[in-house]
């Protein structure tokens, strides 16, 4: 038999463990992957492949970054090179840019800067159930990367604030990825 500060401790543990349960149930759960692991958000699975920063005066880089001003001083281009497939069997739509946001460690954030090349990542595009982002039979699929880019104009200081991280919003689901740059 349990006396009576046994019941009691017992009960106050079980208070305790359905606080906690309780306090758990609003928050939502974020899936954290490094680079070069794939991500699942929802029916999405993406897979960031490379990170690294763009140098404009690169023949290869000027093709991302086509259309875009020359960074200021201090600040670059990342470039984060990815590709998405629909697991699904209906049709869903990609993040928009507000789904998508680098956080370095002392928390500054940096939203994707606006791309019109045929490298970019096609924000907010519908991909059909057993689709794939980038498209086969695309530049972005045939490039060096095989993906298509989110480019962000950041602080170069920020790479100093590592790991940067990847938040991305998804069909339903938050996920994470830790970049390697």
């Amino acid at each position: 038999m349990i006396g009576k500060l046994g019941r009691t401790g017992l009960i106050a543990a079980l208070v305790c463990a359905l606080a906690l349960a309780a306090a758990a149930c609003g928050e939502e759960e974020s899936t954290l992957v490094v680079e070069g692991e794939p991500v699942e958000l929802g029916e999405l699975r993406f897979n960031v492949a490379l990170t690294r920063f763009l140098n404009p005066n690169d023949p290869e880089d000027r093709e991302y970054l086509e259309g875009l001003s020359a960074p200021p001083p201090g600040e670059a281009y990342l470039g984060i090179f990815m590709s998405v497939e629909n697991e699904g069997d209906g049709s869903v739509a990609l993040p928009s840019e507000r789904d998508m946001k680098v956080i370095d460690t002392t928390g500054a954030e940096f939203e994707p800067s606006e791309s019109k090349t045929v490298f970019a990542f096609p924000f907010g595009d519908a991909v059909e159930p057993g689709g794939e982002v980038p498209a086969e039979d695309t530049a972005a699929a045939s490039g060096p990367v095989q993906g298509s880019v989110v480019l962000f104009l950041m602080d170069i200081a920020a790479a100093e604030n590592r790991p940067l991280e990847l938040e991305i919003t998804a069909d339903g689901a938050d996920g994470i990825v830790e970049l390697d740059i």
